[in-house]
């Protein structure tokens, strides 16, 4: 049985096959897994479950909704595989048993129980945990582990027990500068819950927006929001589904900052009169609760009184970043207060506001999360610190006794690749933290701000990628094989769009609208290739409001593209072989492609209003390709290339590696080093492909050190 080969896709019961060894027979353990999370132990056995009209699933132990909930998710999901199951749940004697040996808590709880065992047998598969948290997360490895297999719907034989590293694994939306409807949210926490994160992080107050009914105040969503609210009933739906799932809501109101949107219904809670406008731009603004206000308290009093009955999570998030403390600096009423209470300036007023609100978050039975700036002496120690300053900030809150999760290096919105959050990790392996102090580590949260997101294009942003962040809160720290995470993620990425997830599926009429109807096949080489920027690079390169739409060329391009990857890999193998063994055709026929490709794509561009941006970068993959071909005749013919073609191919190089209609072409480094390669091959004469790979490697760096690039 192959165990890397066969993934079922939502449409039509296709089968996705993955390049792999030849089948393992199905008596035998497979080599591998296509688990993600990886779990703590997996041991292979002979045999597996066949899954057949005489499947059935039920439960033993603690009955719990949550239980039955799943159950009837999973008989659904896997329906899809084609299967007619048997009637109503079988109790013991069913094939899929799954038995929770004790209840969960009434409302769910940080380090509450995740752990479980999964027993597949070709007789019967078992789940078994201490609560239902468990078997919820033992019954999304059962479906992870369910697949076609020579026209017969199997789960290989196997023994797992496993838990999480971190008590904490969560992921923040934010719907509020640009508007994410209920849909989009339910939808996201399908995919949280197939990767066992336990947490949704709604980021509900903005300059941008607030995003919750609120009945004490109304005018904060009738004034604040544009009419893009959820509704109370919406919230509760949101956090009933969640817990459904095995996943906590906190809420976050972001203050005294960020908070344009309160102002604008209620002027009087801040520092200069108004009227106050909603922002339609991106960045760090100015407006800020007066903290010397009595009535300012009275107000979030209220608030999050009525807020703490909405949401049942113990704890609540404050936010308290990004605080500019022009307007307090400039008001007289401020600094008078600043001095009369002998407060350290501006930051000793933000101090004192987080512990007013500590000390209201506590009267309403919540504890109280922000970002990195709201650490102070003052605060006791039962609130929690979100870091996005990083593992060292993190671990010297820890050093100071407050408990912390780690943000920074899962900022999904900046749109690294995944390897750069997967290889992010909460506790590095060189930390000095004592056991006691790791223990205040409770994990991560993945960050998905909303600047440029929109319904259309969110999943793509957040899939598959933060599947390779929930393994790397979940799985053993050790699990770190580059490789094998590729491998498996492309696997789980089909597995998320059988879901309902749209990072696939939105691809190609993404593409089609900038082709203008037209045939896309040639685009998807050019959008297979490109990048869009990093950090907050876009924003710097052209002016974007609420309202800018969000379908061009960089809001189709993906951060990771397995085509990038297969480029790389290539190459690699390529270099890194011995001058008798060296393959080129698989480069030589990528390189053929992107030269021939532009020829096709430019007059399907010229014709797109929103393709045409485009077409200077279709011209230069056309001209690297032809750069590839020549290096590629170089190398084979064993000659190093003179120096006149040098010059010219880095030249070609050079100008395909600035940003264009704010996508990058990723190709561009390897291209740069299979240049190198060719001027230099006289070298590879006198030392190993190894040595030879390492001293490019060098150069190439040395160079981008030299032109300030990261």
């Amino acid at each position: 049985m192959d165990f890397r080969a066969n993934v079922l896709t939502v449409a039509g019961s296709a089968l996705i096959a993955a390049a792999s060894p030849a089948p393992v027979l199905a008596d035998a353990a497979p080599v591998t897994h296509d688990l993600m999370p990886a779990p703590l132990r997996l041991e292979w056995q002979p045999g597996q479950l066949v899954l057949d009209r005489r499947f059935s699933l039920g439960s033993v132990g603690t009955a719990d909704p949550r239980i039955d909930a799943a159950l009837a998710r999973a008989r659904t999901r896997l329906e899809t595989l084609g299967l007619t199951l048997a009637g109503p749940p079988a109790g013991a004697k069913a094939t899929l048993v799954v038995e929770a040996t004790g209840a969960g808590k009434g409302v769910q709880e940080v380090g509450e129980d995740e752990s479980y065992e999964l027993n597949v047998s070709s007789k019967q598969a078992r789940v078994t945990a201490a609560n239902p948290l468990g078997v919820l997360r033992g019954l999304e490895t059962f479906l992870q582990l369910a697949r076609v297999e020579a026209g017969k719907a199997v789960v290989p034989a196997v023994r797992i027990s496993d838990r999480p590293r971190f008590p904490w694994r969560g992921l923040l939306i934010d719907p509020c500068r640009r508007w994410e409807p209920a849909s989009v949210v339910k939808r996201t926490l399908d995919g949280m819950a197939a990767v066992k994160l336990n947490v949704l992080h709604w980021h509900l107050s903005e300059d941008q927006g607030f995003r919750v009914e609120s009945k004490v105040y109304p005018k904060l969503q009738q004034l604040g929001s544009d009419g893009n609210f959820y509704t109370q009933d919406q919230v509760r739906d949101v956090i009933a589904y969640a817990r459904d799932r095995g996943i906590r809501v906190v809420p976050e109101f972001d203050l005294p900052g960020h908070s344009t949107s309160w102002l604008v219904g209620y002027p009087e809670l801040g520092v200069v009169p108004g009227p106050y406008t909603l922002v339609r731009e991106w960045g760090v603004f100015d407006n800020v609760l007066d903290p010397s206000k009595e009535e300012v308290y009275t107000f979030l009093d209220r608030f999050f009184g009525e807020m703490a009955s909405l949401f049942p999570d113990a704890y609540m998030h404050i936010g308290g970043d990004e605080v500019t403390p022009r307007q307090w600096n400039a008001s007289a009423s401020v600094q008078d207060f600043i001095y009369r209470n002998n407060l350290p300036g501006a930051h000793g007023i933000q101090a004192h506001f987080n512990k007013r609100v500590n000390e209201i978050f506590t009267r309403h039975g919540k504890k109280m999360i922000g970002w990195d700036e709201i650490q102070s002496p003052d605060l006791p120690k039962n609130i929690l610190i979100q870091s996005w300053r990083g593992s060292k900030a993190l671990a010297e809150n820890a050093r100071r006794g407050y408990d912390g999760i780690l943000s920074n290096g899962y900022y999904l919105d900046l749109l690294f690749p995944v390897a750069d959050h997967y290889l992010n990790d909460p506790i590095p392996a060189d930390s000095t933290l004592t056991a006691e102090e790791r223990r205040h580590i409770l994990g991560g949260e993945a960050c998905m701000w909303g600047e440029f997101v929109s319904p259309e294009t969110i999943d793509s942003r957040l899939w598959p990628r933060t599947a390779a962040i929930a393994e790397r809160l979940w799985s053993p720290a050790d699990v770190r094989d580059l490789p094998d995470m590729y491998r498996r993620l492309e696997i789980e990425s089909v597995r998320l769009g059988a879901l309902g997830l749209t990072h696939l599926a939105r691809y190609e009429p993404m593409l089609r609208k900038l082709t203008g109807g037209q045939p896309t096949t040639s685009l998807r080489v050019l959008a297979d290739l490109v990048t869009p920027v990093k950090e907050y690079r876009r924003g710097g390169l052209r002016i974007y409001t609420s309202s800018s739409p969000l379908d061009r060329l960089v809001d189709t391009a993906r951060a990771d593209s397995v085509s990038i990857r297969t480029f790389e890999t290539a190459l690699d193998r390529y270099l890194q072989s011995a001058p008798a063994a060296r393959d080129d055709s698989a480069l030589r026929a990528m390189f053929t492609t992107w030269r021939d490709n532009h020829a096709v794509l430019e007059p399907i561009l010229t014709a797109s209003p929103l393709g045409q941006e485009a077409r200077p970068l279709s011209r230069d993959l056309a001209a690297l390709g032809r750069v590839g071909l020549e290096a590629l005749d170089s190398i084979r013919a064993d000659k190093e290339a003179p120096a006149v073609w040098t010059e010219r191919a880095r030249a070609v190089v050079e100008a395909s590696a600035p940003a264009r209609a704010e996508v990058e072409l990723a190709v561009v480094p390897g291209m740069a080093k299979l240049v190198l390669a060719a001027s230099q091959l006289d070298q590879l004469k006198s030392m190993t492909p190894a040595e030879w790979n390492r001293k490019l490697d060098e150069q190439l760096r040395a160079a981008a050190g030299g032109r300030g690039e990261h």
